[in-house]
């Protein structure tokens, strides 16, 4: 089963974002294939207080983002696609991002939350058939009840905490707990029908005893993200393994000295594939 990990590097001069495929990889589609029948014995929560005071910009990233068609520059609004997305860890920056993409797409999501109430405030007021928001947490297996996962073609797992010690760390949220912990528990419940799996990890994971991921890894981050990967890649599922480095350029969804200092990457990235 093919794999492949993602990264980031500079190519200057670009007017455009590039991505780049070196020839001996082949690239995996992320949503290729049809899903099955959602079933309706699913429940959703739902939100029912809306905040829009406190709403970010990911709101606007989902109304303003579009299509462009190859050599034009009218809008295309995109088709309704018939695939069901669950999205872990879908309130923090990443995550916020790939929900908008989604959204923008019109690609059926469901949200997996410890707190229901923030994707009112992040994404603002969706129908059911687009956005569906349950409660649970991967760190607690008991959450991931088999419901959750029905109808669901792929899954990305954008869960995350902080590498250093900090307040994000408060109720057992380590990086064992969060990026090991709760990626087996999640990896664990899914069905083995499902199409694909996609594990955002982090640049520097399989160098985590040489500088400077060394630093990085003083709590453990890395080398808990490697043993979550490593679970994934053992799992027999369809799964695609994201190891990135920092977002700049905003949009500024999580609230670090990033988005204090509105850091920019200053000249174009592309994606390379390989490892």
């Amino acid at each position: 089963m093919a794999t492949e990990l993602f990264f980031f590097t500079s190519i200057p001069n670009l007017p455009f974002p590039l991505i780049k495929f070196p020839k001996h990889h082949q690239s995996l589609p992320l949503f290729s294939l049809a899903p099955p029948t959602i079933s309706s014995r699913f429940k959703t929560v739902s939100s029912s207080k809306a905040r829009p005071s406190s709403s970010t910009v990911v709101v606007h990233a989902v109304q303003e983002e579009v299509v462009q068609t190859p050599n034009s520059d009218s809008k295309v609004t995109p088709a309704s696609s018939s695939k069901l997305v669950l999205v872990a860890g879908g309130s923090g920056g990443v995550g916020q991002l790939v929900v908008a993409s989604l959204l923008s797409r019109n690609i059926k999501s469901r949200l997996l939350l410890r707190d229901p109430e923030k994707a009112t405030t992040l994404f603002g007021k969706q129908d059911e058939e687009t956005l569906q928001v349950c409660k649970g947490d991967t760190r607690n297996p008991k959450d991931l009840d088999p419901a959750i996962f029905e109808g669901v073609t792929h899954v990305i797992c954008c869960t995350g905490t902080t590498a250093f010690p900090s307040r994000r760390w408060d109720g057992d949220n380590t990086p064992e707990k969060v990026d090991w912990e709760g990626v087996r528990n999640l990896v664990s419940a899914l069905p083995s029908s499902l199409k694909r799996i996609v594990l955002v990890s982090s640049v520097g994971v399989t160098k985590f005893n040489e500088l400077p991921w060394s630093i990085m890894n003083l709590f453990g981050v890395l080398k808990y993200k490697k043993m979550g990967e490593d679970f994934v890649q053992k799992s027999g599922l369809p799964f695609t393994i994201i190891r990135a480095g920092r977002l700049t350029d905003g949009p500024y969804t999580s609230y670090d000295l990033n988005t204090l200092l509105k850091a920019t990457a200053g000249e174009r990235r592309a994606v390379l594939m390989g490892q």
